[in-house]
């Protein structure tokens, strides 16, 4: 069943199927009684407004406010003038008469009496001295019959418009939690149903790239299908894909299944599969057959193109093989060895294939115009022009151009220009590039070019040792996004692993180069607060008494905190590290002394002395699991993410 993802608030990947055909005229029903309920809380918001934004002019206010300061002013008491001296009215002399004017139109009517102040002794002066006006205003001549009348309409009225604004939001209010709530039926809940698939779509409305994320029971993970790529996948990958935000990609279909289908799918049931099938009518049964068929026959033909694309790429390659081919033996030794160093270039070269497909593509005019050789000249260069660029931008704390191509880690590193013009070439003699007749071609030269390069013309050992950073710098960037990731979501055991295993490795890089490896003092930064946390979860609980507490908090202690801080010791150590540490082994010394079990005390006199113990000799910390992202792209977004949470410090879920 296919759902778009605008019918469901979020990607749940549980819950229970109410569109079904049984339900559909309840459903209806339900849908036509919404749209009621939505335009009768549209209307009473319409009248709530015009409350909260009372007035006929530009600036609009709350009505009850309105009405709140009016009562304020009125039952303001005036307060007396200031004295001032006797015969003295700031300077101008008394008023001693005001004249009158009497204002009428050409048919004498709406006359309009004004008052202004007449002339004495030359001067014009007011009808009031301003020293005489109170200090805050307050109403003046008004009898105590008046104010009560006023101030009785006044409370009258604002306590009904409290009223009417109260019984306009608990209206909407009953309205909305009816709307939500319309769909709570426990006959609308008895199919529940399994999130399998969800299709993404990256670009515009007229072109883009589209990959699936598929769930996989067996192996219970989520593999990510783009193009020929196959890769398993993280819900928070997937999750970030789907709702977008970080680049211009979102889910445009969901699909689910039957739950029962789904635990079958996990122990991969095929006899209820074929019972279900079987349950089906005549009708669907030979729709699924015939669709079956049209599978399997795209399938063996897609096969078939296939196997004719590699033909011919190994007829190439044996052509130019045998044209390269020596009697010499060392020349041949040569070979077998730079196969060898080639194979992390070939893996960056299939990294970076689908920016290396898009050069190519491109290069459409000058295919047509002047051939292959040209069009891969031409491609050679304007890859090459795109990432020098790239290489040259100001990185941000939230961007880090290294991640999105090999060429740009070379460029900033100033490696040699051999290497950097061979790992380009080899961009373009990638085999995953057979996508069509151009880029065979292309993929053709580009690989008889390198079959051309000798061991006189670069040396292959110091290429091999760069591609060998570049491949650490993406394991240690990889092991700090996930680190930090786990950090965020508290799970802190995890999180300190990988921490601990990027600076180590970081420290081998930043060793060759300032521009070699990651920010340094992020990772001590995370680290540090890795340590301290789970030192504080380890200590609480030692401190339950609990056997099973005291155990795990122990396991914590001897297997991740004292190793990493006895690493952590036998390097370069920062003030803040070495503060950290002091806090931490005071928290286990302030036992010392305490009122305890005879068992507690023989396990912290056995973990006291590893604790003090500033030898790293013999420590073994466990690698974390390996991941490999396969695309540059994700990494990048990956890492934009991250980074920008560690700046907001709020939590993220990606991963």
């Amino acid at each position: 069943m296919v759902l778009p993802p605008s019918m469901h608030t979020s990607c749940s990947r549980d819950s229970f199927f109410r569109f079904l055909h049984s339900n559909k005229e309840l459903i209806q029903a339900r849908r036509e009684e919404i749209k009621k309920l939505t335009d009768r809380m549209a209307l009473l918001q319409q009248k709530l407004e015009r409350y909260m934004r009372y007035g006929s002019g530009a600036g609009r206010f709350p009505l009850r406010d309105m009405l709140l300061y009016v009562l304020e002013f009125a039952s303001t008491k005036p307060t007396p003038a200031e004295p001032h001296v006797k015969g003295h009215t700031s300077g101008m002399p008394p008023v001693h008469s005001r004249g009158i004017v009497i204002q009428t139109t050409e048919n004498d009517e709406d006359a309009v009496a004004s008052s202004y102040p007449e002339p004495v002794d030359g001067l014009y002066q007011f009808p009031w001295d301003p020293v005489e006006i109170p200090e805050y205003p307050a109403p003046r001549g008004v009898t105590e019959d008046e104010m009560s009348l006023v101030m009785t309409c006044l409370q009258r009225w604002r306590k009904e418009v409290e009223q009417d604004i109260q019984g306009l939001q608990d209206s909407i209010a009953l309205l909305e939690e009816t709307i939500e709530l319309m769909y709570v039926d426990p006959s609308l809940h008895q199919v529940p149903y399994h999130l399998h698939a969800v299709l993404v779509h990256e670009g515009q409305a007229n072109a883009g790239h589209y990959w699936a994320y598929i769930y996989n029971p067996p192996r219970k993970s989520w593999l990510k299908y783009n193009d020929i790529s196959v890769t398993e996948a993280s819900w928070e990958e997937l999750e970030r894909d789907s709702f977008g935000g970080l680049k211009n990609a979102s889910a445009y279909c969901l699909m689910y299944i039957d739950e029962v289908l789904f635990r079958c799918a996990a122990v991969e049931n095929n006899g209820y599969i074929r019972r279900e099938v079987e349950a089906l009518s005549a009708e669907l049964q030979h729709y699924i057959q015939e669709h079956n068929w049209r599978v399997e026959q795209e399938m063996a033909e897609w096969e078939e193109e296939q196997s004719c694309k590699m033909a011919q790429i190994e007829e190439s390659e044996s052509s130019v093989d045998s044209q390269y081919l020596s009697t010499d033996s060392g020349q041949e030794q040569s070979s077998l060895s730079e196969h060898g160093v080639c194979a992390l270039s070939s893996e960056h070269a299939t990294i970076a294939k689908d920016q290396t497909a898009q050069a190519i593509a491109n290069t459409a005019d000058v295919y047509e115009k002047n051939g292959v050789e040209a069009a891969l000249v031409e491609a050679f260069h304007e890859e090459y022009s795109r990432l020098y660029l790239l290489s040259k931008e100001t990185p941000t704390p939230q961007n880090d151009p290294r991640l999105q191509h090999v060429l740009v880690y070379l460029l900033q590193n100033d490696a040699p220009k051999r290497v950097v013009e061979r790992t380009l070439l080899e961009q373009f003699a990638d085999k995953n590039l057979s996508f069509d007749e151009r880029s065979i071609s292309i993929m053709k030269v580009a690989r008889a070019k390198l079959k051309g390069i000798g061991p006189d013309d670069i040396n292959m050992e110091d290429y091999r040792k760069w591609h060998e950073d570049y491949s650490l710098f993406r394991k240690v960037s990889v092991y700090l996004l996930t680190g930090l990731e786990l950090y965020q979501n508290e799970k802190y055991c995890e999180a300190l692993t990988y921490l601990v295993y990027a600076y180590q490795s970081n420290m081998t890089l930043l060793s060759k180069g300032p521009n070699r490896g990651v920010d340094e003092a992020l990772i001590a930064l995370y680290r540090r607060k890795c340590l301290l946390k789970l030192n504080d979860a380890a200590a609480t609980l030692f401190e339950s008494r609990n056997q099973v507490n005291v155990a795990e908090g122990i396991s914590h202690l001897n297997e991740l905190i004292i190793p990493c801080m006895q690493l952590i010791m036998s390097n370069d150590m920062s003030k803040d590290d070495l503060d950290a540490i002091e806090v931490m082994r005071s928290r286990w010394c302030s036992y010392l002394g305490k009122d305890m079990d005879e068992d507690l005390q023989l396990k912290l006199g056995d973990l006291l002395p590893r604790l003090l113990d500033c030898s790293a000799e013999g420590v073994v910390l466990k690698e974390p699991p390996k991941i490999r992202p396969n695309s540059p792209y994700d990494l990048c977004s990956r890492f934009a993410a991250v980074m920008e949470s560690i700046h907001r410090a709020s939590t993220v879920t990606v991963s």
